[in-house]
């Protein structure tokens, strides 16, 4: 018969493994072994002095044990108390209270021994206390007269009890008195005012203490609190004074905090580990303090630190030794603080490190018990055996003590005791109990067998296979009746004889067999495991807004494992639904009638089946009914009764019902279809078809759990799907279709990794899903090797020669059979480096900068790879004008394929240059051919790197030069060419003058004065001439010209000449302006627009000044010989040698220009024109004569 168990979560079957873990140290009952003590009262035991008193002690052991009991540490003899009795086969005790016995006679220290022939357990020392509930004694309590605004204290004082009484204030009626941050209680129970309000004054203060223990309160007499105002005080003390006595009561007057408990500004504390701490401070003032707590040096601990009575007590739970330090509490209002620090000191009483556990073992074999413990202070460590201190108890050869741990060597069955551990400090003790116990056991399997385990897929499966056997059996794990051992990182195995399935699937389901085996003997048990659907909403509610008195529906569809029952509950805020016909609970929904403000809430859905649970929410919102709203266009509604028919192989008929088009007509269907066995959950595009039809047939693939739905589109959008359509589990076959993709290439010189794209999981065609990867050499092997392989997507074939040709294919198949033939592909075993370098490398010089070099192609065979081209390394070794050596930076140039030469674009001339070629493939690079050497021709040169013209006289010019930057060769000689150029651009004659390659600088004499020249300056090597550097300068004028220029210039005849013209051009300019006020044409602009001056016009842009010159080797125009009238301005400038005064500037400086009318352009164009480089074609400079005649 199978016994059947179910896990239903994951964390059940965590506690279920734990349980199993502890109960595999058991020893089957019917073995030998010492007692074992199972259930003990606590060891501070306080107990009602009304009711009998019962001391446990249970135990259990082979043969069953006896007990005895001492108190006070000498033998308790029960016999001679008729109020003491032993509950038959046990070690209780029932002391007899209720017929005349005083529980007060039977305190004291009480400890069980349960004792058989294999040794003896012993209990804790259980401390028996009857509970107390004294009365108060009576006092005699004067009432509290207390001025507004100061603090109070109310004490409550309640006797001591066993244990200690809950402590409360109530009033009269029996109701409690509010609590604030002003007034609040006190951890000693006293009541608080930080400062006391007329609404304090009341006679029935009442302090109550509760005994839970015995369940009785005890009161204190009321406390009188009489509070007096200000105002108050002031009327009666006036009342009683005569007109003479002045007296004044002081105002209520805020107040700095003070502390009332604790005093001072420092206390300590000190609490165990484990427990919980508590620290309070309260404070007085007005206006009332608030209390803030901080650790000094650190911070609270987080997740264990709470705040109660308004912030005045600080508690932090389960504390430990890294919470001692000092805490410290501020108290603050508007007029100041104070604070006070509390030093914690947290103690520990013995704890445990590692217990001592029950020891099994055979004759003969070696173990150890091991009792450590931690505490503060440190606990000692002591042994007793049997009940008996181990150093007077009976000696045992095996036995060996050492500190925490006695070790045992060759035991034998006299070997077997009970060991004691007991480690205690000031603060208390642990005692523990382990027994050793010596047997010869064959295995035996506790697991019942033929157990039957359910899981839910994806979930851990855990399968037992308790055991025992002395000498300890070992445990190995079979699947099926003629499995192989279950190994591998699918499986985990406890040392208990759990097997783990860390994640169950589908084909983990079958019998497992358990076997253990030691020296003594063999014993197998069989287990089964099913693994079941997981349960899921497949439809959950939705959040609904509804009118108020109208319906509503919250729909909970589920699919779920068909073995499995489920039961659907629905609740209404995490609780169960009113008891109102109104709500109705249908199979899959909850239907609300007649829906009202009060069903307003969040509706869940719970579904539970033996092995699992899900749920889902909705949230209903009830509205009041709106008026009657404007047509709404909406998304259509699910479709719905999804219908299979006309099931086959490979086709299937869907049909369904539409549902509402809500005011929009449906354009088309989407059918969508989830693989159940493969893919739960997840839904994936079939087909659409017109919104017109409701039936399609669909085409299958074999080995698919199909469920179909439906989703309606109109042009508002999609609607929800449909509820599934049933599964149509179609037929297995063998797979259509081999994996895509197919690739040989190597990753290493000896191997040939083969890969491809695994079929997906409805292409399988069937259970059981695998590849034949097969091979062989092309051309060289005629059979194929082959080899089957688990749904991978890769296999690597070791061994290979290095890059040949191979034959690959891979075909699928699958438990029912193959897939067709596959397609053979051609692959290649790994690269290797190339062997050989290029031979017989020839280099051509084209020209002074380009070269074509030639190589012989190396032997296909020694490429060992895919050629992928050559790479060419070339660089300059020096200049070979310069002799100078530089940073040696090398060029590659790679030419793909199989080519056999190329060009080296970019060369230097006259220049030194080594190269070399290498042979590339897929892996990497060959060896270099030997170094090339060759050499480029000369070349032209490069412009000179300078020309500068510096001391300029009236004849003479000197011109500097520097070498060129790129000579490109060995340079023969320079060439000057110049000309003379006026102020309209005309050109004179061009002089042209050859150099020598030595010479650096030249001065040109018997020059023109005043005259500006323009220079074009070349260098040649015997190839030609390089480009050209050009730049302008100027001769000085004659003195004594000068000078008669200024002596014109101050004559008075000219200077009368000059306001003349002045004068005209007002008059002319105030009749202008009184013709344009009166809409007419301006008549100056006229003869502008008429008599614009050729000659005049282009001088505008220009911007010639006296002693300038530039270079013009950037302006590619300046390169040749200028034209007339293309002279561009220089932007170099010399220093003057003449006044700033002269004539020659004035004439040149004029910023207006006059034209043919006479007009004064300058003045009316409204733009700064820049100043004229010459005036005439003249090369003498201008003067104001010639100004003059311009305007004539």
């Amino acid at each position: 018969m199978v016994r059947k168990m179910s896990i239903p979560t994951s964390k059940t079957s965590l506690l279920l493994f734990l349980c199993q873990i502890i109960s595999a140290l058991d020893v089957p009952l019917d073995l030998s072994q010492p007692p074992t003590i199972t259930q003990q009262s606590p060891k501070d035991y306080i107990v009602d002095p009304r009711e009998n008193i019962v001391i446990q002690c249970e135990a259990k052991g082979k043969p069953p044990p006896s007990f005895s009991w001492t108190r006070n540490g000498t033998h308790f003899d029960i016999d001679k108390d008729a109020q003491v009795t032993m509950k038959p086969n046990s070690g209780t005790l029932v002391i007899n209270i209720m017929n005349g016995g005083k529980a007060e006679a039977y305190e004291g220290v009480y400890q069980c021994t349960a004792r058989n022939e294999r040794g003896a357990a012993i209990s804790n020392n259980i401390v028996i206390r009857p509970s107390r509930s004294p009365l108060w004694t009576k006092e005699k309590l004067e009432p509290n007269h207390v001025r507004e605004g100061d603090s109070l204290v109310l004490h409550c004082r309640p006797p001591v009890g066993l244990p200690p009484p809950i402590i409360f204030w109530m009033d009269n009626a029996f109701q409690r008195l509010p609590q604030s941050e002003r007034v609040s209680q006190g951890l000693n129970g006293d009541l608080y005012f930080s400062n006391v309000q007329p609404e304090d004054t009341r006679e029935d203060y009442i302090c109550y203490a509760r005994f839970n223990h015995t369940q009785t309160i005890q009161q204190k007499q009321p406390i009188s609190v009489k509070v007096f105002s200000m105002d108050s005080l002031n009327d009666t003390i006036a009342a009683n004074l005569s007109d003479t006595d002045i007296y004044g009561a002081k105002p209520v007057t805020e107040r700095q905090p003070v502390l009332l408990t604790p005093t001072g500004s420092t206390s300590t504390k000190v609490e165990l580990r484990g427990n919980v701490l508590l620290l309070e401070c309260i404070a007085a003032g007005l206006p009332t303090p608030v209390i803030r707590w901080i650790k000094e040096g650190g911070e609270l601990p987080a997740n264990r630190t709470f705040f109660e009575n308004f912030k005045k007590t600080l508690k932090i739970i389960d504390v430990s030794e890294a919470d001692s330090g000092n805490y410290k509490c501020i108290a603050r209002n508007t007029l100041g603080s104070v604070h006070h620090v509390i030093s914690v000191t947290v103690k520990a009483a013995p704890y445990w490190i590692t217990a001592p556990r029950n020891l099994v073992l055979s004759p003969g074999e070696d173990g150890t018990l091991i009792c450590r413990a931690n505490g503060n202070p440190k606990p000692s460590i002591s042994w007793l055996a049997n009940g008996v201190p181990i150093a007077i108890a009976p000696e045992d050869p095996s036995r060996k003590v050492d500190g925490d741990t006695i070790i045992f060597s060759h035991v034998q069955e006299r070997s077997s005791a009970v060991y004691q551990c007991n480690a205690s400090n000031e603060y208390g003790y642990l005692l523990a109990n382990a027994f050793v116990n010596v047997l010869a056991e064959p295995p035996r399997i506790l697991t019942p067998a033929n157990k039957l385990y359910q899981v839910i897929a994806d979930r851990p499966a855990l399968l037992d296979c308790a055991y025992f056997g002395s000498p300890k059996p070992e445990i190995e794990w079979f699947k099926g009746v003629k499995g192989s051992i279950l190994r591998g990182n699918e499986y985990v195995f406890h040392d208990n004889g759990t097997l783990e399935i860390p994640v169950a699937q589908k084909n983990n389901a079958g019998t497992y067999t358990c076997v253990a085996r030691n020296e003594l003997g063999k014993i197998q048990n069989e287990v089964h495991l099913e693994i079941k659907d997981p349960t899921m909403i497949i439809k959950q509610p939705e959040y609904k807004v509804i009118q108020r008195y109208g319906q509503v529906s919250f729909e909970c569809i589920i699919k779920h494992d068909s073995t499995l029952l489920p039961t659907v509950t629905w609740l209404k805020d995490n609780d169960e639904l009113p008891d109102d016909e109104r709500f109705l609970v249908g199979k899959d929904n909850l239907t609300i009638m007649n829906v009202t403000d009060k069903d307003d809430g969040t509706y869940t859905c719970i579904v539970n089946t033996t092995l699992d649970s899900v749920s889902a929410s909705a949230v209903l919102t009830v509205v009041a009914a709106p008026p009657t709203p404007a047509i709404i266009y909406a998304r259509p509604n699910p479709p719905f009764d999804l219908e299979l028919t006309g099931q086959l192989e490979r086709s299937v008929d869907l049909s369904w019902i539409p549902g509402d088009e809500n005011n929009s007509p449906i354009t088309n269907f989407v059918i969508e279809y989830e693989d159940a066995l493969h893919e739960p959950g997840v839904w994936h595009y079939q087909t659409e078809v017109p919104g017109t039809q409701t039936t399609v047939q669909l085409k299958l693939s074999p080995y698919v759990n199909y469920s179909f739905r439906v989703i309606a589109v109109n042009r508002i959008g999609r609607s929800q799907p449909s509820e599934p359509s049933e599964q149509y589990l179609t037929k297995s076959a063998s797979p259509d279709e081999n994996p895509a993709n197919v690739q040989g290439i190597g990753s290493e010189p000896d191997n040939l990794v083969i890969t491809w794209e695994p079929l997906k999981g409805f292409q399988s065609n069937g259970p059981g899903l695998q590849y034949k990867v097969s091979w062989r050499q092309k051309d060289v092997d005629d059979e194929w090797t082959s080899v089957i392989v688990a749904n991978v997507s890769k296999y690597i074939v070791s061994g290979t020669p290095t890059f040949v040709p191979y034959e690959v294919k891979v075909q699928a198949l699958n438990d029912l059979g193959y897939a067709p033939e596959p397609s053979e592909v051609i692959g290649h075993s790994g690269e290797d480096l190339p062997m050989v370098a290029p031979g017989n490398v020839q280099v051509h010089v084209i020209n002074s900068t380009l070269a074509k070099v030639h190589w012989d192609p190396v032997p296909l065979k020694t490429v060992r790879g895919h050629l992928q081209g050559y790479k060419v390394y070339y660089w300059k070794v020096q200049s070979l004008s310069r002799r100078s050596r530089r940073h040696v930076e090398k060029n590659i140039l790679t030419f793909r394929g199989n080519k056999t030469f190329g060009m080296l674009p970019g060369l230097e001339p006259y220049s030194s240059y080594k190269l070399n070629v290498r042979v590339v493939n897929g892996k990497g690079e060959g060896p270099a051919s030997s170094d090339k050497v060759f050499k480029t021709p000369e070349g032209v040169p490069s412009s000179p790197s300078f020309l500068k013209i510096t001391n300029p006289t009236l004849d003479s010019l000197t011109l500097e030069w520097g070498s060129p930057t790129h000579p490109n060769g060995v340079l023969t000689s320079y060439t000057l060419k110049f000309q003379p150029i006026n102020n309209t651009h005309e050109l004179g004659p061009l002089v042209e003058i050859r150099i020598p390659a030595n010479e650096s600088s030249l001065i040109l004499k018997n020059l023109n004065y005043s005259t500006r020249y323009k220079f074009y300056f070349n260098a040649q090597t015997s190839v030609g001439s390089g480009s050209q550097i050009t730049e302008e300068a100027v001769t000085i004028m004659d003195e004594a010209m000068a000078s008669r220029q200024v002596d014109i210039a101050t004559q008075g005849w000219f200077i009368g000449l000059m306001c003349a013209v002045a004068l005209l051009i007002l008059i002319l300019l105030i009749v202008c302006f009184i013709r344009r006020n009166k809409g007419g044409k301006y008549p100056v602009k006229e003869k502008e627009d008429a008599h614009a001056d050729p000659e005049i016009q282009p001088m505008k842009e220009d911007d010639g000044t006296f002693g300038e010159y530039r270079s013009l080797e950037s302006d590619a125009e300046d390169h040749k010989p200028l034209k007339k009238g293309s002279r561009t301005p220089s932007d170099r400038t010399v220093k003057k040698e003449d006044s700033d005064d002269s004539l020659v500037d004035y004439g040149e400086g004029v910023n207006g220009q006059f034209n043919e009318d006479g007009s004064f352009i300058g003045q009316y164009s409204g733009k700064k024109e820049k100043e004229p480089a010459e005036g005439n074609e003249s090369s003498e400079a201008p003067s104001p004569v010639n100004a003059m005649n311009s305007f004539v």
